[in-house]
């Protein structure tokens, strides 16, 4: 060996000496800083875990499976009571995750229970059920679901209201919060209501027990998709948000007889004729101007054939107001109206029934503003805004009525895209309940979702 190569081994030596010496040291420190707790190693997947920790974020990653599930529940729609397939579907997602679940609550109603430790109990609700709508939007996964109906005719049914946008966004927040406890502590309700659309689901789970045999709420939460709002968008209203709804059955009895010969008959088509006209006096010209109310006749069948005056004629109305007390005033003036109509043709009383009755949601102001705070700061003040009252009817207001601070949030499901497809050509947006309206469902879970994820954990707050 020369020189060289001696001066070139003793280095490499050294070299090694040194960095061995390092390694102990390092080594060293890290075990002193793990003992006494100043720093903990990162466990296998921590950059995977931080990230699904915003909701948002999980969202995206997730989005094929709600994607699925949202097309699933659009294809599979059921009427009011008949929720049976719906429910079981429901019902099983929830148990997936570990959730404590009880079926057939009023009707098809499903409960689920998520515990996480002592705090306070917050209620997520969702409804389920279809419309008998024939739809026409033309989407791949349309529904071609037709059922009998309680008639006996074949109708269409369709969830043209978002009953499924709002099932996949429940279930997406029921995933979320059973896997990211450390961010909230207490009791999650996941409330999935049978028969909105006839104003009967949340009666019949009241009654049923709901906050008898479950734990009773502090607060009750719910998103209802809008129409005419961008996704992306979030809108609050504190006070009455919807409206008081009643369906009215008015039967206008006659004396039928030959159209040849009216003087021998009492013609209740023209009594009901001149009703239509006079009921539209109640709100022009008895309910004060600065009050919401609404009365539409919405039907009126009478008669066989041409010259054959009829022995009834029936009309069908609906009734909207916000208040109380202008409620208890619609119901009068239709009764009234109907009365003299008759009385000014020298008729026999006619039936008015009063049915479906639902009663105006209000939102708690104090739980709203609370609400509205917290997801401003999540979503920006911008993407959060103070709604307008509806005249439509939800009857998430009945789960307020027994004294739970109840809020109900519209969620943007149309994207701005569509929304200015539509301005383009002057007409308004395809609303609920139409045969050809469907929401941006994906654009509207990646807001949904975290928003009501917000909402428990501002709720839920860990002390």
């Amino acid at each position: 060996m020369n020189l060289a190569q001696i001066c070139s081994a003793a280095s490499v030596a050294r070299w090694r000496a040194f960095v061995i010496r390092r390694s102990s040291f390092v080594i060293c420190m890290l075990l002193g800083l793990i003992i006494i707790g100043g720093f903990a190693p990162l466990p296998c997947g921590a950059a995977e875990q931080a990230k699904a920790g915003d909701a948002a974020a999980w969202v995206k990653e997730n989005m094929p499976n709600l994607g699925e599930l949202y097309r699933h529940l659009h294809q599979n729609p059921e009427l009011s009571k008949e929720e049976k397939e719906t429910s079981g579907r429901m019902a099983k997602e929830l148990h997936d995750l570990g959730i404590k679940v009880t079926t057939n609550i009023g009707g098809y109603g499903v409960v689920g229970v998520l515990e996480n430790g002592a705090g306070k109990v917050v209620m997520l609700r969702s409804d389920m059920d279809a419309l008998p709508v024939v739809e026409q939007t033309g989407l791949p996964y349309a529904s071609k679901v037709r059922v009998p109906d309680a008639r006996g005719a074949t109708v269409g049914v369709m969830h043209a209201c978002g009953h499924d946008l709002h099932m996949t966004n429940l279930v997406g927040v029921a995933r979320y919060l059973a896997t990211h406890k450390d961010g909230w502590a207490g009791t999650v309700l996941f409330v999935f209501q049978p028969a909105e659309e006839l104003g009967a689901g949340a009666q019949a789970m009241i009654g049923d027990g709901l906050f008898a045999k479950f734990p009773r709420p502090d607060f009750a939460v719910a998103l209802h998709d809008s129409a005419d709002a961008p996704t992306g968008e979030i809108d609050y209203l504190a006070g009455y948000a919807m409206a008081n709804v009643d369906s009215v059955d008015i039967v206008m009895k006659g004396r039928g007889g030959h159209g040849a010969s009216p003087e021998s008959t009492i013609d209740p088509i023209v009594i009901a004729a001149k009703l239509v006209l006079d009921l539209q006096t109640i709100v022009s010209r008895e309910v004060k101007p600065t009050e919401p109310a609404v009365v539409t006749v919405g039907s009126i069948h009478a008669g066989t054939k041409h010259n054959i005056i009829s022995d009834e004629c029936r009309l069908q109305l609906t009734l909207r107001s916000l208040s109380p007390a202008v409620r208890k005033q619609l119901q009068e003036a239709v009764r009234r109206k109907a009365l003299a109509a008759a009385q000014s043709a020298g008729a026999p009383e006619p039936t008015v029934t009063i049915s479906e009755g639902t009663p105006a949601t209000f939102n708690d102001p104090q739980l709203t503003q609370r609400l509205a705070t917290a997801l401003k700061k999540r979503f920006g003040e911008d993407k959060v805004k103070e709604d307008e009252p509806v005249m439509g009817g939800e009857d998430f207001g009945r789960f307020g009525s027994t004294g739970v601070p109840c809020c109900m949030l519209r969620l943007g499901a149309v994207s701005q895209k569509r929304l200015d497809e539509f301005a383009a050509r002057h007409v308004p947006p395809s609303s609920l309940h139409s045969s050809l309206f469907y929401p941006d469902y994906e654009e509207a879970l990646a807001t949904g979702v975290p928003a009501m994820v917000e909402c428990v954990q501002e709720l839920l707050r860990k002390q």
